[in-house]
Protein backbone atom coordinates (compact mmCIF):
# COMPACT_ATOMS: atom_id res chain seq x y z
CA UNK A 1 0.00 0.00 0.00
CA UNK A 2 1.42 3.41 -1.31
CA UNK A 3 -1.36 5.32 0.28
CA UNK A 4 -0.48 7.36 -2.92
CA UNK A 5 -3.78 9.09 -3.84
CA UNK A 6 -4.45 9.44 0.12
CA UNK A 7 -1.19 11.45 0.68
CA UNK A 8 -2.52 14.08 -1.99
CA UNK A 9 -5.83 14.66 0.63
CA UNK A 10 -4.51 13.33 3.76
CA UNK A 11 -3.57 16.80 5.28
CA UNK A 12 -7.30 18.44 4.21
CA UNK A 13 -8.68 14.80 5.86
CA UNK A 14 -6.62 15.59 9.32
CA UNK A 15 -7.20 19.27 10.08
CA UNK A 16 -8.92 18.54 13.25
CA UNK A 17 -6.28 16.40 14.39
CA UNK A 18 -4.88 19.57 16.15
CA UNK A 19 -0.75 18.83 15.68
CA UNK A 20 0.18 21.47 17.63
CA UNK A 21 -1.83 20.82 21.09
CA UNK A 22 -0.75 16.99 20.18
CA UNK A 23 3.07 18.10 20.18
CA UNK A 24 2.69 19.97 23.16
CA UNK A 25 1.10 16.76 25.22
CA UNK A 26 3.90 14.62 24.17
CA UNK A 27 6.05 17.47 25.83
CA UNK A 28 3.95 17.13 28.74
CA UNK A 29 3.75 13.25 29.11
CA UNK A 30 7.47 13.34 28.54
CA UNK A 31 8.07 15.75 31.29
CA UNK A 32 5.98 14.25 33.23
CA UNK A 33 7.95 10.80 33.85
CA UNK A 34 11.24 12.81 33.80
CA UNK A 35 12.70 11.79 30.03
CA UNK A 36 14.31 13.60 28.05
CA UNK A 37 13.64 12.89 24.23
CA UNK A 38 17.20 13.19 23.00
CA UNK A 39 17.52 11.50 19.70
CA UNK A 40 13.55 11.47 18.61
CA UNK A 41 11.97 8.94 15.98
CA UNK A 42 8.56 10.01 14.57
CA UNK A 43 7.79 6.50 13.65
CA UNK A 44 4.75 6.39 10.45
CA UNK A 45 5.27 9.93 10.21
CA UNK A 46 3.05 11.02 7.20
CA UNK A 47 2.73 14.00 5.46
CA UNK A 48 5.02 15.43 8.65
CA UNK A 49 2.87 17.63 10.00
CA UNK A 50 3.78 16.27 13.72
CA UNK A 51 7.03 16.11 12.93
CA UNK A 52 7.49 19.73 12.45
CA UNK A 53 5.57 20.88 14.90
CA UNK A 54 7.88 18.73 17.30
CA UNK A 55 11.14 20.05 15.61
CA UNK A 56 9.53 23.86 16.31
CA UNK A 57 9.54 22.90 19.61
CA UNK A 58 13.36 22.17 19.59
CA UNK A 59 13.15 18.84 20.06
CA UNK A 60 15.79 16.52 17.50
CA UNK A 61 13.69 14.59 15.35
CA UNK A 62 13.12 12.60 12.52
CA UNK A 63 10.85 10.62 10.50
CA UNK A 64 10.04 7.43 8.99
CA UNK A 65 7.42 6.34 6.70
CA UNK A 66 6.60 3.66 4.28
CA UNK A 67 4.80 6.32 1.73
CA UNK A 68 7.07 8.01 -0.27
CA UNK A 69 4.22 10.39 -1.60
CA UNK A 70 3.76 10.94 2.06
CA UNK A 71 7.92 12.07 2.73
CA UNK A 72 7.82 14.06 -0.27
CA UNK A 73 4.91 16.41 1.30
CA UNK A 74 6.66 16.41 4.28
CA UNK A 75 10.15 17.21 2.84
CA UNK A 76 8.44 19.99 0.43
CA UNK A 77 7.32 21.10 4.10
CA UNK A 78 10.39 21.30 6.15
CA UNK A 79 11.89 22.50 2.62
CA UNK A 80 9.88 25.70 2.78
CA UNK A 81 10.53 26.30 6.68
CA UNK A 82 14.28 25.98 6.29
CA UNK A 83 14.19 22.85 8.74
CA UNK A 84 17.14 20.21 8.48
CA UNK A 85 14.90 17.39 8.71
CA UNK A 86 15.71 13.92 7.77
CA UNK A 87 12.75 11.55 6.44
CA UNK A 88 13.16 8.13 5.31
CA UNK A 89 11.09 5.73 3.79
CA UNK A 90 10.82 2.18 5.60
CA UNK A 91 8.02 0.03 6.70
CA UNK A 92 7.81 0.30 10.42
CA UNK A 93 8.37 -3.94 11.04
CA UNK A 94 11.53 -3.26 8.58
CA UNK A 95 12.92 -0.78 10.24
CA UNK A 96 16.79 -0.30 9.90
CA UNK A 97 18.20 2.60 11.55
CA UNK A 98 22.22 3.84 11.87
CA UNK A 99 22.60 4.23 15.57
CA UNK A 100 20.27 4.25 18.80
CA UNK A 101 17.38 6.38 19.25
CA UNK A 102 16.00 7.72 22.93
CA UNK A 103 12.14 8.50 22.04
CA UNK A 104 10.21 7.28 19.71
CA UNK A 105 6.30 8.50 18.78
CA UNK A 106 3.58 6.81 16.62
CA UNK A 107 0.19 8.76 16.13
CA UNK A 108 -2.87 8.89 14.90
CA UNK A 109 -3.76 4.89 14.67
CA UNK A 110 -0.58 4.04 12.49
CA UNK A 111 -0.54 0.59 14.57
CA UNK A 112 -3.60 0.06 13.36
CA UNK A 113 -2.71 0.10 9.81
CA UNK A 114 -0.26 -2.65 10.20
CA UNK A 115 -1.61 -5.82 8.78
CA UNK A 116 -1.19 -8.35 11.52
CA UNK A 117 -0.61 -9.19 14.98
CA UNK A 118 2.67 -10.60 13.63
CA UNK A 119 3.66 -7.16 12.14
CA UNK A 120 2.85 -5.49 15.06
CA UNK A 121 5.22 -7.58 17.36
CA UNK A 122 7.90 -6.98 14.74
CA UNK A 123 7.77 -3.27 15.02
CA UNK A 124 7.93 -3.41 18.72
CA UNK A 125 10.68 -5.56 18.46
CA UNK A 126 12.42 -3.60 15.99
CA UNK A 127 11.84 -0.23 18.01
CA UNK A 128 12.83 -1.77 21.10
CA UNK A 129 16.25 -3.09 19.55
CA UNK A 130 17.38 0.52 18.22
CA UNK A 131 15.85 1.99 21.68
CA UNK A 132 18.60 3.20 24.09
CA UNK A 133 17.66 1.12 27.72
CA UNK A 134 15.64 3.79 29.83
CA UNK A 135 14.02 5.23 25.94
CA UNK A 136 10.53 5.61 25.61
CA UNK A 137 8.17 4.75 23.14
CA UNK A 138 4.52 6.26 23.08
CA UNK A 139 2.15 5.36 20.52
CA UNK A 140 -2.10 5.90 19.78
CA UNK A 141 -4.58 3.64 18.95
CA UNK A 142 -7.83 3.33 17.76
CA UNK A 143 -9.65 1.23 19.96
CA UNK A 144 -11.80 -2.26 19.66
CA UNK A 145 -14.59 -0.21 20.87
CA UNK A 146 -14.22 2.01 18.27
CA UNK A 147 -13.79 -0.14 15.23
CA UNK A 148 -16.99 -1.69 16.68
CA UNK A 149 -19.12 1.03 17.45
CA UNK A 150 -17.78 4.19 15.59
CA UNK A 151 -16.45 3.19 12.12
CA UNK A 152 -18.18 -0.03 12.13
CA UNK A 153 -19.79 -0.58 8.65
CA UNK A 154 -20.42 3.20 8.38
CA UNK A 155 -19.65 6.20 5.87
CA UNK A 156 -18.55 9.29 5.89
CA UNK A 157 -18.37 12.43 3.76
CA UNK A 158 -15.51 15.41 3.91
CA UNK A 159 -16.62 17.98 1.66
CA UNK A 160 -13.73 20.49 1.42
CA UNK A 161 -12.93 23.48 -0.95
CA UNK A 162 -10.12 21.02 -2.53
CA UNK A 163 -11.65 17.90 -2.64
CA UNK A 164 -15.15 15.67 -2.03
CA UNK A 165 -14.73 12.68 -0.48
CA UNK A 166 -16.31 9.12 0.14
CA UNK A 167 -15.57 7.17 2.98
CA UNK A 168 -16.98 3.91 3.38
CA UNK A 169 -16.21 1.23 5.78
CA UNK A 170 -16.57 -2.59 6.23
CA UNK A 171 -16.13 -4.17 9.75
CA UNK A 172 -15.12 -7.51 10.16
CA UNK A 173 -15.86 -8.63 13.86
CA UNK A 174 -13.82 -11.92 14.15
CA UNK A 175 -10.62 -9.59 13.81
CA UNK A 176 -11.39 -5.94 14.89
CA UNK A 177 -10.79 -5.23 11.36
CA UNK A 178 -12.10 -2.42 9.65
CA UNK A 179 -11.49 -1.96 5.87
CA UNK A 180 -11.74 1.86 4.29
CA UNK A 181 -12.48 2.56 0.75
CA UNK A 182 -11.63 5.95 0.19
CA UNK A 183 -13.26 7.69 -2.91
CA UNK A 184 -11.92 11.35 -3.73
CA UNK A 185 -13.74 13.33 -6.68
CA UNK A 186 -11.70 16.69 -7.00
CA UNK A 187 -12.77 19.62 -9.63
CA UNK A 188 -11.18 19.91 -12.61
CA UNK A 189 -12.57 22.89 -15.09
CA UNK A 190 -15.96 21.28 -15.60
CA UNK A 191 -15.72 17.65 -14.39
CA UNK A 192 -14.71 15.80 -11.42
CA UNK A 193 -11.42 13.92 -11.41
CA UNK A 194 -12.03 10.45 -9.05
CA UNK A 195 -9.66 8.90 -7.70
CA UNK A 196 -9.61 6.21 -5.04
CA UNK A 197 -7.69 4.03 -2.30
CA UNK A 198 -8.76 1.33 0.17
CA UNK A 199 -6.89 0.11 3.05
CA UNK A 200 -7.66 -1.66 6.51
CA UNK A 201 -7.00 -0.97 9.68
CA UNK A 202 -6.92 -3.56 13.20
CA UNK A 203 -7.91 -2.87 16.33
CA UNK A 204 -6.09 -4.80 19.12
CA UNK A 205 -7.03 -5.68 23.24
CA UNK A 206 -4.98 -3.95 25.76
CA UNK A 207 -4.12 -7.31 27.03
CA UNK A 208 -2.57 -8.26 23.29
CA UNK A 209 -0.62 -4.89 23.34
CA UNK A 210 0.88 -5.31 26.52
CA UNK A 211 1.84 -8.88 25.84
CA UNK A 212 3.55 -7.86 22.57
CA UNK A 213 5.04 -4.70 23.99
CA UNK A 214 6.52 -6.95 27.09
CA UNK A 215 7.79 -9.71 24.70
CA UNK A 216 9.79 -6.72 22.96
CA UNK A 217 11.55 -5.51 26.58
CA UNK A 218 9.33 -2.83 27.08
CA UNK A 219 7.20 -2.10 30.33
CA UNK A 220 3.89 -0.57 29.93
CA UNK A 221 4.39 2.62 32.41
CA UNK A 222 0.63 4.19 31.25
CA UNK A 223 -2.51 3.94 28.96
CA UNK A 224 -4.69 7.02 28.98
CA UNK A 225 -7.14 8.19 27.29
CA UNK A 226 -6.05 10.69 24.08
CA UNK A 227 -4.30 13.79 24.70
CA UNK A 228 -5.28 13.39 28.76
CA UNK A 229 -3.25 11.99 31.48
CA UNK A 230 -6.29 10.01 32.58
CA UNK A 231 -7.17 6.45 32.46
CA UNK A 232 -8.92 4.64 29.43
CA UNK A 233 -12.56 4.04 29.79
CA UNK A 234 -15.20 1.55 27.92
CA UNK A 235 -15.89 4.21 25.33
CA UNK A 236 -12.38 5.57 24.46
CA UNK A 237 -12.12 6.12 21.10
CA UNK A 238 -8.03 6.22 21.30
CA UNK A 239 -5.59 4.58 23.80
CA UNK A 240 -2.31 6.38 24.07
CA UNK A 241 0.50 3.59 25.94
CA UNK A 242 3.13 4.89 27.27
CA UNK A 243 6.67 2.04 27.19
CA UNK A 244 10.01 2.37 28.53
CA UNK A 245 12.64 0.23 27.27
CA UNK A 246 13.67 -2.24 30.15
CA UNK A 247 17.71 -1.82 31.02
CA UNK A 248 19.50 -2.12 34.04
CA UNK A 249 18.21 0.56 36.01
CA UNK A 250 14.62 0.11 35.37
CA UNK A 251 14.47 -3.80 35.28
Amino acid sequence: MSYSYFAEYYDILTENAEYGKRADYFLELFKKYGHDMGLTLDLACGTGTLTLELCRRGTDIFGCDMSEDMLTIAQQKAYEEDMDIMFIKQKMQNLRLFGKIDTCISTLDSINHLPSAKDVQRTFAKVGEYMNDGGMFVFDLNTVYKHKYILGDNCYIYDTEKVFCAWQNNYHEKDNEVVITLDFFERDGKVYRRSSEQFSERAYSDDDIRNMAEKAGFAVEAVYDDMTFEDIKEDSQRAVYVLRKRGILNE
